[in-house]
């Protein structure tokens, strides 16, 4: 891990770095000392490790919560190179949505081809991070919308340090039997209005996860109007599990 940029604003210190071919940003409490829980964050689909809702929710759950958090950018997304296979999926897709399809089928080759390389990749930065004197080997949650969720949950079934997870804005479709594998503490958020993912395809997903502890919170509203509030309800959740 190389760390290429280094600021603090407001209690909250952001490192920029690279790990491999990675590029990955590091939230942390100002001055942080000591092991302390890890809040994995995976961003959007067309989104980066920098979006603006990813960086609001990192600082309000180290300010909130002290905990560390970290985003990376998902293959093919933000400073990464784009691949010819991804952009023949994205293509496909974009021309499907003209044409006013049902993508649900395309939406889930796209994520299960980036799965294939997020998972193992997130492996690799958790151990680097929790190598780290200010983040330690504490205990690790995830949270993504979204893509986010689709890249997410392969991460959460095949990877026994997450222990807890925030995810949600995603159907069922190419995830089933792998939700069945989850079993860690999940909220899940399901936008009632959602124009991207049928809400039986919403309600289907939080079905298949297998999780005894899980928590469906259903607003109003279409997919990027998650209310803001569910940011402090995310907070408690984590702040529950993992301490």
């Amino acid at each position: 891990m190389r760390f290429t940029s280094q600021t603090s604003l407001d209690g909250v210190t952001e490192q920029s770095f690279v790990l491999g071919e990675i590029p990955g940003v590091l939230w942390t409490p100002e001055g942080a000392d000591g092991a302390r829980p890890l809040i994995l964050m995976g961003h959007g689909g067309g989104q980066h490790k920098k979006a603006p809702g990813i960086v609001a929710r990192a600082h309000h759950f180290v300010t909130e919560g002290g905990f560390a958090v970290v985003a990376v950018d998902a293959p093919n997304h933000g400073d990464r190179p784009r691949s010819e296979e991804f952009a023949r999926v994205a293509a496909e897709l974009r021309a499907g949505v003209v044409a006013g399809e049902d993508v649900g089928a395309q939406l889930a080759t796209m994520h299960t081809l980036l799965a294939g390389q997020a998972v193992p990749e997130w492996q690799a930065v958790l151990t680097a991070v929790q190598e780290l004197d200010h983040v330690g080997g504490g205990p690790v949650g995830y949270f993504g919308m979204s893509m986010g969720c689709a890249l997410g949950i392969p991460l959460i079934a095949a990877e026994p340090r997450v222990r807890a997870a925030v995810v949600g804005l995603l159907g069922v479709q190419g995830l089933a039997e792998t939700a069945a594998r989850v079993t860690v503490p999940v909220q899940f958020l399901l936008q009632w209005d959602d124009e991207r993912v049928p809400r039986d395809q919403g309600l289907a997903l939080f079905d298949a996860l297998t999780s005894a502890d899980k928590t469906l919170h259903a607003n109003p509203g279409k997919h990027g109007e998650i209310p803001e509030f569910e940011t402090g309800s995310s907070l408690r959740f984590f702040t529950r599990h993992l301490g």
